[in-house]
């Protein structure tokens, strides 16, 4: 249930109101948009009586919501959600207007990589630093990624180049290793693995959660629910292809997911073109698609060697090529009216 309330209402009027909500067992989410305050009533509303809250002279309407995600849904939170970093002061931000960019290699394999690629992706203008330690593999005998080893070697590209780093979490138990990580990523395979969605949303940390490759729009959101009802709703959602009957690319783009998320919800949206495509060649155009599509955002992989990469080199940017996008990108941004 979502209940708008009029404008110019007192904060004591408001603590007053909840309380009253409060008292049918539902929990009550305050969202404040520029002239109105939105409360979203999560719980069993079944309860209340939508004539006598609508009676009640703070409120101006009352809407019931259909869909299964009641904290994830556009309805509860009008305005966009917009995640900010600040790295030793230097700032950096998903949604707002930003048109943000993560890059890095797919897995972390050596210190000399890694530094190296994270310098050059900087100086091209990304905003976030990629990159695998933990690997989920389909083959057991495909290289797993460097584990422990390699979150060290991220933190300390952080401390070097100065970008907020972005890496998969592969299950709960790892939580504790990823402190200095500034977003987790949630894999394709995670997407409902639910148990660490449930812990992802006790522990606060911005979450980038990735669509599963065969997984509905609803199911996408559902799993952003999980996280969210924990009280972490700090998420960005990723399209990065789902599966579909053609082997021309590693997947299926879905770039009709984009507005139609827009409209749904009010998380930041990214697409991730290098694991949807499958070939670095199509990176560029799935790129500028994106941001003509209304995305948040892109998750691009680079490496500085693709031809010897222990993963995924086919679908890896080289930096040169990097930066050249990076170029292209900034004037079809300005069109878009958004900042790289």
């Amino acid at each position: 249930m979502i209940i708008v309330l009029k404008p110019g209402v007192s904060d004591e009027d408001l603590n007053n109101f909840k309380a009253y909500i409060e008292k049918f067992g539902v929990k009550v989410d305050r969202s404040q948009g520029e002239n109105q305050t939105v409360l979203g009533l999560v719980g069993d509303t079944t309860v209340i009586n939508d004539d006598a809250i609508k009676a009640n002279r703070l409120v101006e309407k009352v809407m019931r919501v259909q869909e299964p995600y009641k904290r994830a849904n556009r309805m509860f939170h009008p305005l966009d959600t917009i995640l900010d970093f600040d790295i030793n002061g230097r700032k950096s931000k998903i949604g707002g207007g930003s048109f943000a960019v993560i890059a890095g290699p797919c897995s972390v394999e050596s210190r000399e990589q890694l530094i190296s690629v994270a310098n050059d992706v900087k100086k091209a203008g990304a905003m976030f630093l990629r990159g695998g330690a933990f690997k989920p593999r389909t083959s057991p005998y495909s290289f797993q990624g460097m584990g422990c080893q390699g979150l060290d070697i991220l933190v300390e590209a952080k401390k070097q180049c100065g970008l907020p780093i972005v890496t998969e979490l592969m299950e709960f138990n790892q939580l504790e290793l990823f402190e200095d990580v500034d977003m987790i990523q949630v894999g394709a395979r995670n997407m409902q693995n639910f148990n660490l969605l449930k812990e992802l949303g006790r522990c606060r940390k911005p979450v980038l959660l990735k669509r599963g490759m065969a997984s509905t729009m609803t199911e996408l959101l559902m799993a952003a629910e999980y996280i969210m009802a924990g009280g972490n709703d700090k998420i960005v959602l990723c399209e990065r292809g789902i599966r579909g009957f053609d082997t021309f690319s590693r997947n299926i783009l879905d770039l009709a997911i984009i507005p139609a998320l827009k409209k749904k919800t009010h998380l930041p949206v990214i697409i991730d073109p290098s694991h949807a495509t499958g070939y670095s060649w199509m990176v560029s155009s799935m790129s500028k698609a994106a941001l003509a599509a209304g995305a948040d955002g892109l998750m691009i992989e680079v490496h500085n060697d693709p031809e010897h990469a222990l993963c995924d080199g086919e679908q890896s940017l080289t930096p040169d090529a990097f930066a050249s996008l990076i170029e292209v990108l900034r004037k079809y941004a300005a069109i878009e009216g958004k900042v790289i």
